[in-house]
């Protein structure tokens, strides 16, 4: 494999265990939603780590945003992200212009 194809599979399987470790604050009642004070700017500053520019800065806002707010937890905003990165935006790039 490639270093890119490494990389995109590697940030695949960060987002998903990021995801699974914010929706686990749903498995303590009223503990939980506390630990999303601790786990809202951990995430936001995790994303934009992950992903550079101003896509990876608006993306750890809206998981900043989405972590702080009780009951919003089961957003999976990492592998949102992972999809948008390297599916969708991917395939825009690949467009082939017919003449």
């Amino acid at each position: 494999m490639s270093k890119t194809t490494d990389k995109k599979y590697k940030q695949l399987f960060l987002g998903l265990l990021f995801d699974a470790i914010g929706m686990l604050s749903f498995a303590i009642p009223f503990v939980g939603e506390f630990s999303d004070v601790i786990r809202a700017p951990l995430s936001g500053w995790l994303m934009t780590g992950m992903y550079k520019g101003k896509i990876g800065q608006a993306a750890g806002v809206v998981t900043f945003i989405e972590e702080i707010i009780p009951g919003l937890d089961v957003i999976p905003t990492f592998t949102i992200m992972w999809f948008y990165t390297y599916v969708f935006k991917s395939a825009k790039k690949q467009k082939t212009i017919e003449v």
